[in-house]
């Protein structure tokens, strides 16, 4: 029996939270069936929840700031950015009032709120609905960061975040949703994979485990299959052995599951669709630096999409975002040379 795409995962995961939890709602742009919301991850449930599923006018501040009022009343709104190129708006609701609110009462107020935010380009959908705008949000106090990836269970993940007490912004790369569920074990004819860290926190996926691979790539979301593929073929073409670990947490980043992977690796590499300056690919480098400095055997590698608007023709946007042929280049480059 097949998995279930990632789109029907997160699904699931909102019927089943909704049918455990009466606080439990969702606001957002065109969620209402027989539409469904733009992705189609609510629907169904305003069939089945009709007073718990609000389609709201568009204005993301003011529907992200109603999200933030009642979650400080005690309700446990998921907010639906539907593009998340316009979180920009939600911007002042989330660092001023839903992150602050945790702690600046004199108490820990517990906030159980969760944005969800959909991202990413090679969709065609042009400079104003493929960015990725994660690393805007890197950094501020009580505001968690996490990403939708093929591996961890939104079933469950969905069900933590709800009640971490912190807000919690979830990003979904929009070229996962129709791409399945990956169970652990066999990936393919090269590669398998497994949960690793005392909270499941990283897909860690290889050929084989060994005590000193090539390299180590760092990838989040939907990066994971560009790393997938330069990594078969950095393997098929040169014999180069990669780990791919990959985290459903991005802020705060939890590095120590991997500090072992890391150090033992011969070149690293932190991968995204972002842009460069202030990234997260950059922020993640940063604490590797600070905890394995004295046993690096190379610098660590950052790749991005390149500093540019995405155009919609598929040519240009290849151009312009990531892709499996920079991360290849990336892994074979000094390998070759050396």
């Amino acid at each position: 029996m097949q998995a279930e795409r990632i789109v029907e995962n997160l699904n699931r995961a909102h019927h089943e939270l909704f049918s455990r939890d009466p606080a439990v709602c969702l606001i957002g742009e065109d969620l209402l069936d027989p539409y469904g919301g733009a992705f189609k991850v609510s629907r169904d449930l305003s069939t089945r929840f009709p007073e718990r599923v609000l389609s709201a006018p568009i204005s993301e501040c003011a529907f992200t700031g109603m999200a933030c009022g009642m979650a400080l009343a005690g309700e446990k709104p998921i907010v639906e950015i539907m593009f998340g190129d316009f979180i920009g708006y939600a911007f002042d609701p989330l660092w001023n009032l839903a992150a602050k609110s945790v702690s600046m009462y004199g108490r820990r107020v517990p906030i159980h709120l969760l944005v969800r935010c959909t991202v990413g380009g090679n969709r065609g959908f042009g400079a104003t609905h493929s960015q990725s705008p994660q690393k805007h949000f890197l950094g501020i106090p009580d505001l968690d960061l996490f990403e939708v990836n093929p591996f961890h269970d939104n079933v469950e993940l969905l069900a933590e975040l709800i009640e971490r007490g912190n807000p919690v912004l979830l990003f979904e790369n929009k070229t996962l949703y129709s791409r399945h569920c990956v169970r652990e074990g066999a990936l393919d004819d090269l590669f398998s994979w497994r949960f690793i860290g005392p909270r499941r926190e990283f897909a860690k996926i290889c050929i084989e485990e060994s005590e000193s691979p090539d390299a180590v790539i760092v990838a989040s979301g939907s990066v994971v299959f560009s790393a997938l593929e330069a990594a078969r073929r950095a393997f098929l073409d040169h014999e180069l052995e990669t780990v791919i670990l990959t985290p459903a947490q991005l802020h705060p980043f939890p590095l120590a599951p991997i500090l072992d992977d890391l150090a033992r690796a011969k070149r690293i590499l932190v991968i995204e669709e972002g842009i460069a300056g202030g990234s997260w690919a950059e922020s993640v480098a940063t604490a590797i630096y600070s905890r394995l400095w004295g046993r690096l055997e190379n610098p660590v590698i950052c790749l991005h999409s390149k500093s540019s608007i995405i155009p919609c023709a598929r040519h240009l946007e290849e151009r312009v975002l990531l892709q499996s042929g920079h991360v290849f280049e990336a892994l074979i480059g000094e390998s070759i040379r050396a």
